[in-house]
């Protein structure tokens, strides 16, 4: 039950994730969440490191796209700012990561999702298929019933950390006894 909600890679944001890993891996799109994933919550501004990322993932030929269900309009503004599609959808229904899918043309198995909340971006990830990564939230500022579900997501994190099922990366996860790691799917 648990291992629905565990990300396959949990990183400190999206500029860290390791793109010649996903394209090893047959990553040919990437779904990004765009609240505290690619811009602070409730903001258009886009972080410095994001547009160079954005354009290494391009050149090795991965597409991207936006997913969120966010107003329209705000969507609109952020995924035309970095220059890639985007789906408005309620996460974790499976309906909107099929949206995003059309949107790039590809699989889920060669498909990832990045975003910040266990209970919209990897728990609809896991059920649609895809390639997992959970990162650190942006920033602290957020809706008011993400505040919320925050909670019940710390008591998941420490609960998958102590399983040994989950670790930030490069830190030292090794799968304790009688704990299963989550590995390549």
């Amino acid at each position: 039950m648990l291992s629905i909600l565990c990300p396959d890679l949990y990183v400190p944001s999206v500029c860290q994730v390791d793109l010649s890993m996903l394209a090893a891996r047959g990553i040919r799109g990437i779904v990004f969440d765009m609240d505290n994933t690619l811009v602070d919550w409730g903001s258009s501004e886009i972080p410095a490191g994001v547009p160079a990322f954005f354009d290494d993932a391009r050149a090795r030929g991965i597409r991207l796209c936006v997913l969120s269900n966010n107003l329209r309009k705000r969507i609109e503004t952020v995924s035309g700012a970095l220059g890639i599609p985007a789906a408005r959808g309620l996460k974790p229904m499976r309906s909107a990561f099929r949206a995003a899918l059309a949107l790039l043309g590809t699989s889920p198995e060669e498909t990832a999702v990045i975003g910040d909340q266990i209970f919209t971006d990897v728990l609809g990830g896991n059920l649609a298929g895809l390639y997992t990564i959970l990162v650190v939230p942006t920033s602290q500022r957020e809706f008011v019933t993400t505040r919320i579900v925050r909670k019940l997501e710390r008591v998941v994190l420490d609960c998958l950390a102590r399983r040994g099922m989950l670790c930030l990366e490069g830190g030292d996860c090794r799968p304790r006894p009688g704990g299963a790691s989550r590995g390549p799917r």
